[in-house]
């Protein structure tokens, strides 16, 4: 993260403190992995019954449901890192702008996206009467006229080899990018990936990027999420809240893993999405903390230690491959995957499928006891599958309050969703993935939500089975 730009304040608009009855924020909503952004609709005023009436099957033709995004091995990450310590160790400690260190990291990173599929291109400029780099990689296919890009700075301060500040998030951009390859993914949006060099000295790569797009392309990019130390080794878990689908994206991540989150303040103008930002490009991120100090109330939701900077060797010399935290850099690069799959890879078509839908509206309750959605199931043998999908489709103005349950013919419930106070984006627009092969298939399914938390209210809108 650059040192150079003027620091926040420790807050910035609007911050939920408590379940009074002002105003929330608005945005697009995703609650977990595997989840597609909706539009919001109003919610109508309008009761309704408790229990919809069961519809009926409604089978159809090769469905389109979404693309589960890779769990990434975290030992790959790891070995990105241990090669960027390795190159550090051999070039004078470091990978700092117009040191030789940055740019062997930078044929490192080019090297594998090339023998990938990748194609790559450097682009060069001068910064300080040094000439900088960055690397970009274009994965083929995809809406060219909608660019999902993901990007990390590539460079360290000369005090160390910066294998926090930056070679975590750039270990984990590069990761998601192999994944990308290693699945053969044809995504519904163009994906590519950046590498930024002197972004300790002001974001000078990326300004010269940015600077560089026309008009007409800054248009086309739908994103540019920015990955600026991940494995902080007290960490804290940030989501930027620039852009409400890109932080809805992020927050439903973690709040599928149960691990709540906070607004990312620390870094606001200080890492490579200000560039993009500031010509309005929608951008938005994951931070794990750099030099501010970790408070006890942090320390008992996230674990570590209060009172210590979340990075104590924060552009120091120590800043080394021992300088990271493994749980936090596994979680942070799971969300890198996962935000690249859900906003750029998009739908998949599988080889076939059919549908049992719900399309009954059932208001939800505010506060109060749990309603169910009947589906039938009729005309298929033998058990459900492994990966049975579950389409949610629920308005609701603050989802965090929702518990949802699938429940199967045998009475078994699988849990979709944990209710969480920090979760404060409207609706669950999403398909989850279920185990139920322990269940018959024909039978009556039904989709159970309960709303746990008071002034705010809802309903199921629709739900569907894919066998």
């Amino acid at each position: 993260m650059s040192w150079n730009a003027a620091r926040p304040c420790a807050t910035r608009r609007f911050r939920r403190s408590g379940r009074g009855g002002g105003p929330r924020p608005g945005g697009l909503g995703l609650t977990a992995a595997g989840a597609v952004l909706g539009l919001i609709v109003a919610i109508p005023g309008a009761a309704g019954t408790a229990t919809a009436a069961p519809a009926a099957a409604r089978s159809t033709t090769p469905t389109v449901s979404t693309a589960a995004a890779p769990d990434l091995p975290v030992a790959n990450v790891k070995a990105h890192l241990s090669q960027l310590q390795s190159i550090a160790t051999a070039n004078g400690g470091n990978q700092a702008h117009g040191r030789p260190g940055y740019r062997a990291s930078l044929d490192y990173v080019k090297g594998k996206l090339d023998a990938a599929g990748f194609t790559t291109s450097v682009q060069q400029f001068t910064t300080g009467g040094t000439t900088g780099y960055n690397l970009i990689a274009d994965w083929p296919g995809g809406d060219p006229n909608q660019v999902l890009m993901a990007g990390a700075h590539l460079d360290s301060v000369s005090a160390g080899p910066g294998i926090n500040d930056n070679g975590s998030g750039s270990a984990a951009v590069l990761e998601t990018a192999l994944a990308v390859a290693r699945a053969g993914a044809k995504p519904a949006k163009h994906l590519r990936f950046g590498w930024w060099g002197a972004e300790e000295l002001g974001m000078r790569g990326s300004q010269y990027y940015v600077s560089r797009l026309a008009a007409t392309e800054r248009s086309k990019f739908s994103g540019y999420l920015n990955f600026d130390m991940v494995g902080s080794p007290n960490p804290g878990y940030f989501v930027y809240d620039d852009d409400r689908a890109i932080e809805a994206v992020f927050k439903a991540y973690y709040a599928s893993l149960n691990v709540p989150t906070e607004i990312e303040t620390e870094g606001d103008g200080r890492s490579d999405h200000a560039p993009f930002k500031n010509v309005g490009i929608p951008v938005g991120g994951l931070f794990s903390g750099a030099d501010y100090t970790k408070t006890a109330a942090q320390a008992q939701k996230w674990g570590g230690t209060a009172g210590q900077p979340f990075d104590r060797c924060y552009h120091r010399s120590c800043d080394t491959s021992a300088n990271i935290n493994d749980t936090a850099l596994d979680r942070n690069s799971d969300a890198v995957a996962h935000a690249v799959w859900t906003l750029g890879v998009g739908t998949t078509t599988p080889p076939g499928g059919t549908v049992f839908e719900n399309t009954d509206d059932v208001q939800i309750p505010d506060a109060g006891a749990a309603v169910t959605s009947p589906v039938t199931v009729s005309g298929r043998t033998g058990n459900a599958p492994a990966a049975l999908q579950v389409g949610v489709d629920i308005k609701h103005s603050y989802r965090g309050d929702l518990a949802i349950d699938l429940v199967g013919p045998s009475g078994q419930a699988y849990r979709l969703k944990n209710s969480s106070g920090s979760d404060s984006a409207p609706n669950v627009i999403t398909t989850y993935t279920v185990d139920a092969s322990a269940e018959p298939a024909d039978g009556t399914w039904q989709l159970r939500v309960q709303d746990l938390g008071p002034q705010d209210t809802g309903y199921i809108d629709s739900w569907k089975l894919t066998f």
